[in-house]
C-alpha cells in the first residue's frame, strides 16, 4: 500500500475512533432518521429499542435517541440528516428505505450509519454485503425482489381472465423493480396495468382511473412512500372492493387482504443491535450487512369476507398468520 494511501486510511480510522471516544464521556446520542411517519411506526421504534436493550442500552437512561421523520417526503431527508450531524450523534439509524441511508451518507463520511434498505450494494450504501466498508452497514430487507412472488400469490385468488392493477411509484423505484414485475407477469401469463403514484393525490387518481371492468386484484409495490400512506391505500382498496396484496404485515393489520415480505419489526430490532454494538466500539466497516431471515405471509379473513372472497384452502395452508 502506498504511504499516502495508508496515512489517509489511518486518519479515517482515527477520526471514527476519536468520535466514538468523545461520546463515551457523556450519554451517547443515536440519531433515528426515517422516511416514514411516527404514528404508523410506533411498533418499529419499539423493535429498535428492543434491539438496543439486548446490549444493555435504554433510551432516556444510558442513551438518548433523537428522532427525525420525513413523513413520506424524501426531499426533506438531507436537511434532517444534517440536523443530526450538527447534534454530534454517535450513530445514525437510517430507516424506512435507501433514501434515508443515502441522505445520512451524504451528510457525514465519519459518523457510523446503520440502514434498513433494499439491495444496499446496488443503491450505493455498501461496497459489498460481507465487508460494507466506509461508515455504513445495516440490514438488507429483500422487499422489492419479492414483487413477482406477491403477484403470483394474488393471481391465485383472481378470477381467470381478470387483469391486475399495479400501484407503482416511479420516483422512488429502480428500473429493476419494474422489470421484475413485467417479467413475472409475462411468466404467469397475467395481464397487468401499471398505475403510477408519487403523492397522495396520485393515489386517489390511480384508483379513480381503474375504469370498468375493475381489476381482479391490486399489487401495491414495495415503497416507503406507500408505507407512509398505508391507511389511505387500504381504505381505497376497500371502497373500490379490490383484493390487494402488500409488502408487509402492517397493511393487513390495517385491514388489507394479504401481505408477503420481510418482517420489518425484526429488521428494526437488528438495526438496534448493530447501533448498540457500534456504540460499544465496533467498526461499521467490519460489520457485514445482515440478510433477511424471517419472511411472513399474512391473510386477513375478515377482509376476504367483506370482499365476498373465498380464499383457497391451499393458500390458507401456506399462510404464516391468518387474521379472523
Amino acid at each position: 500500500m502506498k504511504r499516502r494511501a495508508f496515512i489517509t486510511l489511518l486518519g479515517g480510522a482515527a477520526t471514527w475512533s476519536m468520535a466514538a471516544r468523545a461520546q463515551q464521556s457523556a450519554v451517547p446520542i443515536i440519531g433515528f432518521l426515517s422516511s416514514r411517519s411516527p404514528g404508523e411506526s410506533a411498533h418499529l421504534v419499539a423493535a429498535f429499542r428492543a434491539g438496543l436493550s439486548e446490549f444493555g442500552l435504554t433510551d432516556g437512561q444510558n442513551v438518548t435517541v433523537e428522532f427525525r421523520w420525513g413523513e413520506g417526503q424524501n426531499d426533506q431527508l438531507p436537511a434532517l440528516a444534517a440536523e443530526l450531524v450538527r447534534l454530534r450523534v454517535a450513530v445514525i439509524a437510517a430507516t424506512g428505505g435507501p433514501s434515508s441511508g443515502l441522505a445520512a451518507k451524504a451528510a457525514t463520511p465519519t459518523i457510523p450509519i446503520v440502514f434498513v434498505a433494499n439491495d444496499p450494494v446496488r443503491n450505493g450504501l455498501a461496497t459489498s454485503l460481507n465487508r460494507p466498508g466506509g461508515n455504513a452497514t445495516g440490514v438488507n430487507v429483500f422487499l422489492q425482489e419479492l414483487e413477482g412472488k406477491r403477484l403470483g400469490l394474488l393471481r391465485e385468488i383472481v378470477s381467470p381472465g381478470s387483469w391486475i392493477a399495479v400501484l407503482f411509484n416511479p420516483q422512488l423505484a429502480g428500473d429493476d423493480q419494474r422489470k421484475d414485475i413485467d417479467e413475472a407477469a409475462r411468466t404467469l401469463g397475467q395481464p397487468i396495468r401499471v398505475l403510477n403514484a408519487s403523492n397522495e393525490q396520485d393515489i386517489h387518481a390511480a384508483f379513480k382511473a381503474l375504469g370498468s371492468p375493475n381489476p381482479g386484484g391490486l399489487l401495491v409495490c414495495s415503497n416507503p412512500f406507500f408505507n407512509s400512506r398505508r391507511e389511505q391505500i387500504v381504505t381505497l382498496s376497500a371502497h373500490y372492493r379490490i383484493p390487494a396484496i402488500y409488502e408487509v404485515r402492517e397493511y393487513v393489520l390495517a385491514g388489507g387482504l394479504m401481505s408477503y415480505g420481510k418482517s420489518l419489526p425484526d429488521s428494526y430490532r437488528q438495526v438496534g443491535i448493530y447501533a448498540a454494538r457500534i456504540l460499544k466500539g465496533e467498526n461499521p466497516a467490519n460489520l457485514p450487512v445482515m440478510q433477511a431471515t424471517k419472511f411472513e405471509f399474512v391473510i386477513n379473513l375478515k377482509t376476504a369476507k367483506a370482499l365476498g372472497l373465498e380464499i383457497p384452502p391451499t393458500l390458507l395452508a401456506r399462510a404464516d398468520e391468518v387474521i379472523e
